[in-house]
């Protein structure tokens, strides 16, 4: 199935100052560990022992809420202001470090934990990956 990231990027008028598939491959990282991450915070809290994840729920919501926002603000190219890509890449990949490390901690009793560790990877590496071709 071909991407609609890459299809969007692909119809945008104007040039752009980074490349076009791998700007996509990040978004959706981001897009499936915000969603990973959101998924997870609720089936934490439909664990019996909630109050032991309670970290990792809001670890969870974090880095769902940062990874979200810089989708979004990387999705939009009209009077792009590189800083602020910048910014952004570097608090999603400092959350995403954070909550898979919470996640990679409660990994071996519960299998969302582990999933949603290995998204957060990802989208850490996806996201230090596009900050190094930034100039």
């Amino acid at each position: 199935m071909p991407s609609t990231t890459k299809a969007m990027l692909d119809t945008y008028p104007e040039s752009i100052n980074l490349d076009r598939a791998a700007l996509a491959a990040v978004i959706e990282a981001l897009n499936t560990c915000a969603q990973a991450c959101t998924a997870c915070a609720d089936a934490c809290l439909s664990e019996d022992m909630v109050a032991e994840l309670a970290k990792c729920v809001r670890t969870n919501l974090d880095c769902a809420d940062i990874c979200t926002t810089t989708s979004r603000v990387l999705s939009r190219h009209t009077g792009y202001d590189a800083n602020i890509s910048r910014s952004l890449l570097e608090a999603c990949a400092a959350a995403c470090r954070a909550c898979g490390d919470e996640c990679a901690r409660h990994a071996a009793m519960h299998e969302h934990c582990r999933v949603c560790a290995d998204a957060c990877r990802a989208c850490e590496r996806a996201c230090r990956d596009l900050l190094a071709t930034m100039s």
